[in-house]
Parts: structure tokens; sequence; C-alpha cells
């Protein structure tokens, strides 16, 4: 066995403070990830488990391009923790410390942030009703479903709620509630947030198509630009989520998230 003979599709497991991936390396050879293959890796008893699936792709545009996967099989248009490890593991591969990665939500730059930390700039948010996007033109930064959460684009949509107590919300029965909701005519991710002190923020997250998951980093993009937008914090804030901490800073040039990374194993799927 090789790993260019075509019946098995090599892959890497990687995670972003638990919130993890299978990332698998097109470039240079067909393309073989399709719906099927990427639902039937996510299972996590007779597959490998995922929160997204990552393909590296050869472009003109940038050093990569990257397409991610839901568990579901569904296409997510964004996925900033799989972005980070992905940098992560290029620039050690080459030796770099910056590198441009083309997305659907455009072209993302990266850099070693030192002390083994990541950062990338996810882009600017979307904060018109059309962009994010939601069914009809409202307000987006108090929609008309109960407790008033906050639409954001970051190249997928999210909702996010600010509460008293993050830890006491019924997540899986919310979230899923809330990813379906008829202004969402995408489906959207869903996060409730509440403030632990000044600029630093306690959120959890269900992830459309996936369901809960220990963090997510374009939802805590969207959490930290809906924080500012309330007034609740500055642009820049410490986001605590179930497996870790991320640091969000809302800058002129775009949504910076910085975080770990971490390249748990290899492996090789049979087709």
């Amino acid at each position: 066995m090789t790993t260019n003979d075509s019946s098995f599709l090599p892959f890497m497991k990687m995670h972003g403070l638990g919130n993890d991936f299978v990332v698998v390396d097109e470039r240079g050879i067909t393309p073989r990830v399709d719906a099927a293959i990427a639902v039937a890796i996510a299972d996590r008893h007779r597959g490998v488990g995922f929160d997204q699936l990552a393909v590296l792709s050869d472009t003109a545009e940038a050093d990569v391009g990257l397409t991610f996967w839901n568990s579901d099989g569904s296409l997510a248009g964004a996925c900033g923790n799989a972005t980070r490890c992905i940098a992560r593991y290029l620039m050690d591969q080459s030796g770099a410390t910056t590198l441009t990665l083309q997305t659907e939500r455009g072209i993302l730059q990266a850099l070693d942030a030192g002390d083994g930390l990541t950062s990338v700039n996810m882009g600017h948010p979307q904060l018109d009703w059309q962009d994010v996007p939601l069914a009809h033109e409202m307000d987006t930064l108090e929609l008309p479903i109960d407790g008033a959460p906050t639409a954001t684009g970051m190249g997928n949509p999210h909702c996010t709620f600010f509460v008293a107590d993050a830890e006491a919300v019924d997540l899986a029965a919310q979230g899923a509630a809330i990813e379906h909701h008829p202004l969402y005519p995408q489906r959207t991710n869903v996060q409730f947030a509440s403030i632990v002190g000044p600029d630093h923020l306690r959120m959890r997250v269900w992830e459309r198509g996936v369901g809960v998951t220990l963090a997510s980093g374009s939802s805590s993009c969207a959490t930290a630009v809906a924080a500012a937008r309330r007034g609740l914090t500055g642009r820049s804030v410490r986001i605590d989520l179930d497996g870790g901490t991320l640091h969000i800073d809302w800058r002129d040039d775009g949504v910076w998230m910085t975080g770990p990374t971490a390249h748990v194993f290899d492996g090789v799927w049979r087709l």
C-alpha cells in the first residue's frame, strides 16, 4: 500500500481546543472526497470522527486552497480552528511564519503568533441581514427571536445569545431548535455567551450540521463581534470555550483569532 494508491485516502487528525478535524491533502491528485465519504469518515463509532473535514487543494490565488465539510455531509463556508491547524502544519513544514489560505470566505492570512500559538485573520464580519444571510430585512443587532440574539456572518451564519449563565443552557435542545429557525434560510451556528469579566466571555456552541462542539473558531469570532456591537466588551476579548481559550481581536483589517493547535495522528481511510 502506498499513499498514492487510489483505494486508500491518507488523512491527518487535528484539533483546536477539542474542536476536531480530519484533514485530507488533495494537492496534486484527483479529488476524491465527496459528501458520502465525509459522512462515513465522520461516524465516531464506525469511522474516524470529526466536527469538520478539511480538504487541501491547489490554487493559484494563495498558498493553499481549503474546502470544509460538516459531519452531516454538508459544506461549510468557514472553519476557523481547522484553518489555524492547517496553517500551523504548513508553516511547520515550510519554516514560513506567514501564509495565505483560499476559502469560500476569501483569502485568509495566517501567522505564527509565537509560544506555539497560531493566528488567522477570518476577514471582516458580515453585519447586513442579506449577507448573514437572513430571510428578510431586519436589524441584525437584536433579532425578533426570544432572547433577542445577534446575527453575524463570518463566511457562515451565526446567532449569538447573551445569557446570565452559559453553563445553565440546555445547549443540545436550544441549539438544535435555533439552527433551523426560519429566519436563517441556510441554517445557523448558535452560541450562548455570558460575561465573565471585562473583555472576558464564557461561550458554548452548537454548530450547524454538527451539533455540540468543544470549540468553534468562527463562532468565537461572531460572538466577539456581537459583544462589541452591543457594548458588552471592547473589540479584543478572551473567550473561554468548553475545550479551552481563544483570543479574538476585531481590527480594522478583519477579525483575528489566536489559539493553540494539535496534530494528533496520521491515518489511512480505505475507500
